[in-house]
């Protein structure tokens, strides 16, 4: 089993391994198939919205876009992974079998609601399932006393209350904008990035690359996250533009230092750990498409889409895969389809970001061919990995 981190407790006993059926296992397994699918799927939701097919849809357009890929794709992808970490990190239970199925059906149904017109229902289920997952994680944690990890009990319960607070605005009960839960939700989403990334990629660039010497710096460690809760909190009390750059320049010299020390050039041979190196990239991009931004010389659109595209996309697809098969039993090298996928999600940022910095005038063919990119990559995903998510694994092993 490939660990996410060095496992720190006794792993604790799971049902016998089923015999034909094992989406309910573990949490990685269904929602990584239900967030990938759905990323396949939601470009064609969009373009329904735009033809006038969901016209009493409860949110349209770039909101309900903006909602279900922080919500929607992300948040399925981030509680498949802790669900499944949390148990190697606490050496106790996480959610599996029923209550694991009524958590992914809760997912679900907030998918569902955002295009009906019952928009107080969509805002109750959507505010409840980070809630719901904190509280499933907050149990082994807690009982394990596995005060290290705490932080995303934490998070996730920032994200329940941002998107409650986008639905009270999107409703028109309280008057923040609704695009402030937004940002607040892509803050929380970097800094979630930023923390697994620094457990993960030096370990898996060490672990995959003979003599890669990927090194971490405890300084640059606080420095990269403080800066990084410090941007959370500035977008979340709402200071001027010129505060966020004024965090955002320093932040994204210290992500890139962050990323250079992780000898990135060393993992050109190795696509699954490459794809890591790739994803991370992204994230001082981003920083500094906050500061251009922040000084009206870009879109805002090409800052989250650099995180959300570039950073979030790679880095999901490459822990999909490798998720996938450390914890089914299969070997921890990328096959054809699986460089296939992290192409196309690559193709999908670099398009959706750069065309439309060099060449504004073709932002329209850009999202165009960035949505295809990353429906095919996606899609391609859910398709490969629909019979090893839904099996056992070939060990025989529980899990």
């Amino acid at each position: 089993m490939a660990p996410f981190i060095a496992v720190q407790r006794a792993q604790p006993p799971l049902a016998p391994a089923p015999a034909f059926f094992a989406l309910w296992q573990l949490g990685f397994r269904p929602f990584y198939l239900l967030a990938s699918a759905f990323a396949a799927l939601s470009i064609g939701l969009w373009a329904l919205q735009f033809a006038g097919w969901l016209p009493l849809a409860y949110l349209q357009g770039p909101l309900w876009h903006a909602h279900e890929m922080l919500f929607g794709f992300t948040l399925a992808v981030i509680v498949g992974f802790l669900f499944t970490a949390g148990r190697n990190w606490s050496g106790q239970p996480t959610p599996v079998g029923l209550p694991l199925a009524a958590l992914a059906a809760l997912w679900v149904a907030g998918r569902v609601l955002v295009l009906t017109p019952f928009g107080w229902a969509a805002a109750i289920v959507n505010a409840a399932f980070p809630l719901a997952c904190a509280v499933a994680l907050a149990i082994p944690l807690i009982t394990a006393r596995n005060r290290r990890n705490y932080f995303f009990i934490g998070l996730l319960l920032v994200l329940s209350g941002a998107a409650l607070a986008f639905h009270l605005s999107a409703l028109g009960v309280i008057e923040v904008p609704a695009w402030i839960g937004i940002q607040v939700a892509l803050d929380v989403l970097l800094l979630i990035m930023a923390v697994m990334s620094g457990r993960v990629i030096p370990m898996f660039t060490n672990n995959g690359v003979p003599c890669a010497n990927a090194t971490t710096h405890p300084l640059l460690e606080k420095a990269a996250l403080g800066s990084l809760a410090a941007l959370l909190i500035v977008d979340a009390i709402g200071l001027p533009p010129l505060a966020v750059a004024a965090i955002a320049v320093p932040a994204a010299l210290v992500h890139l230092a962050r990323w250079l020390l992780w000898r990135p050039w060393k993992t050109l041979n190795n696509s699954i750990v490459l794809v890591l190196h790739l994803a991370y990239a992204w994230i001082p991009v981003h920083l500094a498409l906050r500061v251009l931004a922040s000084v009206g010389w870009v879109s805002p659109s090409l800052a989250a889409h650099a995180l959300t595209v570039g950073a979030a996309g790679g880095l999901i697809i490459g822990m999909m895969v490798r998720t996938a098969r450390g914890h089914t039993g299969r070997m921890l090298r990328a096959d054809p389809f699986d460089t296939a996928c992290f192409v196309l999600v690559l193709l999908a940022a670099l398009t959706r970001v750069l065309v439309p910095l060099i060449a504004p005038s073709q932002t329209i063919t850009a999202v165009l061919g960035s949505a295809a990119f990353w429906t095919l990559g996606f899609g391609l995903y859910a398709v490969r990995y629909w019979p090893v998510l839904t099996r056992p694994r070939l060990d025989g092993r529980p899990g």
